[in-house]
């Protein structure tokens, strides 16, 4: 450790403690608008074309994305349930392979006018790709 970074030396029950000074940093105001919840940055998708997950069928979400109820399948021929999945995912994704294996690029489309999320999920979207901006205003 460097002398010039050490402010003292304790010594408390024959053990050495060093004091280091902390740098205090701000966070960064944009990034913090794009949280799907505080401290949690919202993912999102390079291109829509990537999103190559199902379109119909039953989907079963992993426990890391869905927790909260003993049933993590999905009916995705059920327009409520579609929805929920979609809102699940864009909320709770942590990594692009989670976006990419549950969402489909055109029912996201479709699906983002009616689709609640955090401000900061749909503002990231739309700042990303604007064709969702788009549909969201021409549904209004």
């Amino acid at each position: 450790m460097s002398a010039g970074l050490v402010d003292r030396i304790f010594d408390i029950g024959g053990v050495r403690v060093y004091s280091v000074p902390m740098v205090a940093i701000q966070p960064d105001a944009s990034r913090a608008r794009y949280e799907s919840r505080p401290g949690r940055r919202a993912m999102v998708a390079a291109s829509l074309a990537d999103l190559r997950g199902p379109a119909e069928g039953t989907v079963e979400l992993p426990i890391w994305l869905f927790w909260s109820g003993p049933d993590h399948t999905f009916d995705l021929g059920d327009q409520d349930m579609r929805r929920w999945l979609y809102q699940i995912v864009l909320r709770e994704a942590g990594s692009l392979e989670d976006l990419t294996a549950y969402l489909d690029g055109d029912t996201l489309i479709t699906l983002w006018p009616d689709l609640y999320l955090p401000d900061g999920v749909r503002q990231a979207w739309e700042e990303q790709h604007p064709v969702l901006r788009a549909a969201a205003t021409a549904a209004a």
